[in-house]
């Protein structure tokens, strides 16, 4: 089992980040949480990863730290919930949030993750509120989980994109023709495009 990851981050896309480890480029799937903490491209980076085996496929899956990969471990561990889904919920906040968020019974929360309907977050908030232990040393004590301003997915999709180096001008250039009502992963997805095409 490939447990971390450590070595040059030789691009982002929409599939994920491609790490150069001793000569061999291994694409690594992550969230949107850690994929704007990253460095630039051409810097050293180290992943937390867990190795998804599949009859037909062998994925890797990257994370910013341990606590968002027991978090994504714990939600694969629920009926119906997949590694897509799960990577989708770690996207959402700090793992600590959203640890809090599940114990909390807050399932709207989860709901803002793409593929996540109301009875798959309530399924994910059943099984998991008693399961997930105490937040980490430094996260929140009480349980629960501050109120944060609405961020909407253009507005995330733009941090993502000034975390992958863009600046304001050339996001706002890539995202003026976005579809409507596109999630934060379409955005992001639309404005590579764009920016790539120069």
């Amino acid at each position: 089992m490939i447990r971390s990851v450590r070595g040059l981050l030789a691009a982002t896309g929409t599939d994920g980040v491609l790490v150069e480890v001793g000569g061999v480029g291994l694409l690594v799937h992550v969230s949107l949480h850690t994929l704007m903490g990253l460095p630039p491209v051409g810097s050293q980076v180290h992943l937390e990863t867990y190795l998804a085996v599949r009859e037909d496929a062998l994925d890797l899956y990257g994370f910013s730290g341990p606590s968002e990969r027991q978090l994504f471990e714990a939600c694969i561990a629920v009926s119906g919930v997949g590694p897509r889904i799960a990577l989708a919920i770690c996207g959402l906040d700090a793992p600590d949030a959203l640890r809090g968020a599940i114990q909390t019974g807050d399932s709207r929360t989860l709901q803002r993750a793409s593929g996540v309907g109301k009875r798959t977050a309530e399924r994910i908030v059943l099984e998991l509120r008693d399961r997930l232990g105490d937040p980490a040393p430094g996260g929140p004590t009480t349980g629960r989980v501050a109120p944060s301003p609405p961020v909407g997915p253009a507005s995330e999709a733009r941090e993502a994109l000034l975390a992958l180096g863009f600046s304001g001008e050339e996001i706002n250039v890539a995202l003026q023709d976005a579809p409507d009502g596109a999630d934060t992963a379409a955005l992001v997805r639309h404005g590579l495009a764009r920016l790539r095409r120069g």
